[in-house]
């Protein structure tokens, strides 16, 4: 199997380097941009031995580059967390495609603050692993698996949980690549998909709204990132306030 390697997070680490530990090299590494990257140094650290492109933020759009993927003859090029838009000309140089390993159950969910939207809407919640097209997080699935959603879980926890299965869906999915040859499911065509500002048109809460109490803790759970500013808020005396919440399951009844 050969391939090159897209990603960042920890997340992005532990495949890199489970897949290295397999015995499967990347033939290049694209790393984020270093002043938006998180795991950039870990991510080189696995490969430093190798004598490989390491291309850092857009330059991997660049003709120069373009041309050298091509030479690489690279059966996928794996996307792991990698936050780029990804041009046409290099989504067509993977001899099988480029993946990409997205924190939802697709067909819901496309885009942006997956857990937020899937504890809002009840749409089903999970990990997918898939092929990228033009068209955001719609490309034919390789391999997916349902979580389900606690009463006590937040956006936060549930995206904690959804990066442990995103590894799973991935490494299930492992032997299939290597064979070459690995299950291409088409999407429905129904499904949900968010841009990354939906949230913020949601997160004024005002205080003389009637909602149901259901409606309302969903809303207070949803909106508790590991991010205040992405919180759900309320304005009073000139000064604007923020909630996040935590649940603790207390057993049955």
């Amino acid at each position: 199997m050969r391939y090159i390697f897209a990603g960042d997070r920890q997340i992005g680490v532990n495949i890199l380097k489970g897949l290295t530990e397999r015995g499967f090299w990347p033939l290049a590494l694209l790393l984020n941009d270093e002043e938006k990257a998180s795991h950039n140094a870990q991510l080189r650290s696995l490969v430093e031995h190798l004598e490989i492109p390491v291309i850092v933020g857009d330059e991997f759009k660049s003709a120069h580059n373009v041309a050298l993927f091509k030479k690489l003859l690279p059966h996928y090029i794996i996307g792991i967390h990698f936050p780029k838009i990804i041009p046409q000309e290099v989504l067509h140089i993977p001899q099988i495609g480029f993946l990409n390993l997205h924190p939802a159950y697709l067909p819901y969910n496309k885009g942006w603050h997956t857990p937020s939207w899937a504890i809002l809407q009840g749409t089903p919640y999970g990990a997918t692993l898939h092929f990228m097209t033009e068209e955001l997080d719609s490309g034919e699935i390789i391999h997916q698996k349902i979580l389900p959603i606690e009463p006590d879980d937040t956006a936060h926890s549930l995206y904690q949980k959804v990066l442990m299965l995103e590894e799973q869906v991935f490494f299930e999915a492992l032997p299939g690549l290597i064979a070459l040859n690995p299950p291409r499911l088409k999407q429905d065509s129904e499904g949900t998909e968010h841009k990354k500002n939906d949230l913020k048109k949601i997160q004024k809460i005002e205080l003389e709204e009637k909602i149901p109490a259901r409606e309302f803790i969903n809303k207070l759970r949803a909106l508790t990132t590991n991010k205040w500013e992405e919180a759900a808020f309320f304005e009073e005396g000139g000064n604007r306030y923020y909630i996040q919440v935590t649940i603790k399951k207390n057993g049955p009844i």
